[in-house]
């Protein structure tokens, strides 16, 4: 009997307007434009071979940290979201100096999120809506997002980001050294397959209860192989068989009931992971990303909880590998609108830190760093 294998797609030439029934599809949908595949864009806006060394360095340095063969923080720091690629060049300069100056002691990369995941609606980010305008070029978008980040990588900085939907990637995960899946999609079997055949660290963060067994069952479920649907540079649909990610680990973001950065928070999440099947970077910590819960969204607070990092990393507390905080130019947040109605550098997402605080911040989080170890010596 000869094996089933679905249909040919050498066949495709020969399908007309009937092989689908327009009245049973698209019912909802209002049009379909078409995007260029990955590997169009790949080409417009390629890496250059300083650009390929600084990721792939970046990557084997942030696996250092994160399976505790440094003793380096890891800091992901930048805007709740890119709407502005001006001022998301200022902001990397600045940030670039910083790492230069730090860098001995703090692992800064830039957070560069270009999709923002939506309670319930609006502005999605630059890749859905570049010019807040409601016209939703995402052709537009997705161009800005591959422009902003080799822009990024050519500062010397490496870049994170947020892993939204299963496509996305193949346009961008050759640009990105550290990327993150969120409350909403921790407990997602699509994210954790994705996350299996990523190419960087991945950090999954704690549900919105604050509950942290979802996370820590995404970074063993990620770390084994797993076979799905997907795209390739072509464009083209594929079964994908992924080998694994090993570099998964979890991200405390504090939860709908309050914050969870506290040293007995900390402590019950190393319990946790210790508890679960979760492997890798669970067994020597975890990060803690100082927005959203942790500090109720307000970026007066969220510098006060990095300091707060700073001093128990500075007492010798272990088990913190790292942060996350949003910042920008200018403090707080701003609705969306066109650019050209809007306050330069700052954020139209959540409230970020101004930069003057987050400078004075991450010195005091490299300063603890040096105080641990010389304590250690």
């Amino acid at each position: 009997m000869t094996a089933l294998r679905g249909p040919d797609s050498s066949q495709d030439a020969l399908l007309d307007e009937h092989a689908v029934v327009p009245e049973t599809v698209d019912v909802n949908i209002r049009q379909l434009d078409p995007i260029p595949a990955p590997r169009y864009f790949i080409k417009e806006l390629p890496l250059t071979d300083a650009m390929r060394d600084l990721v792939l360095d970046s990557r084997s340095q942030i696996r250092d940290v994160l399976h505790g063969r440094d003793d380096r923080l890891l800091a992901i720091v930048g805007p709740c979201s890119i709407h502005d690629p001006k001022a998301a060049h200022d902001y990397a300069t600045r940030l670039a100096a910083l790492n230069r100056e730090l860098g001995d002691r703090l692992l800064i990369v830039m957070r560069v999120y270009f999709e923002k995941p939506r309670t319930t609606i609006g502005w999605k980010g630059l890749i859905n809506d570049p010019d807040l305008n409601g016209r939703f070029d995402i052709r537009k978008g997705m161009w800005l997002a591959r422009k902003v980040l080799t822009d990024v990588l050519s500062l010397g900085l490496p870049a994170a980001t947020e892993w939204l939907d299963p496509i996305t990637p193949q346009y961008l995960c050759d640009l990105i050294s550290w990327g993150a899946i969120g409350a909403r999609n921790t407990e997602s079997q699509v994210h954790r397959e994705l996350a299996s055949g990523m190419s960087m660290p991945i950090g999954f963060k704690n549900a919105t209860d604050g509950s942290i067994k979802p996370a820590a069952d995404s970074c063993f479920s990620a770390a084994n192989e797993h076979h799905f649907l997907s795209i390739n540079l072509d464009g083209q649909v594929i079964s994908a068989e992924t080998k694994g990610n090993p570099d998964c680990h979890l991200v405390l973001r504090g939860s709908s009931f309050g914050p969870n950065y506290d040293p007995v928070s900390v402590a019950r999440a190393l319990d946790d992971l210790k508890a679960s099947k979760a492997a890798g970077p669970s067994n020597h910590g975890l990060i803690i990303d100082a927005a959203h819960g942790n500090c109720g969204k307000d970026e007066v607070v969220e510098a006060q909880v990095i300091e707060d990092i700073a001093s128990r990393v500075a007492a010798g507390e272990r088990g913190i590998l790292g942060i996350m905080m949003e910042s920008f130019l200018v403090g707080g947040h701003q609705d969306p609108a066109p650019l050209d109605q809007l306050v330069y550098g700052q954020s139209v997402t959540d409230a970020c830190v101004p930069w003057d605080r987050t400078e004075q911040v991450l010195r005091k989080l490299a300063d603890a760093v040096a105080i641990r170890r010389a304590a250690a010596e």
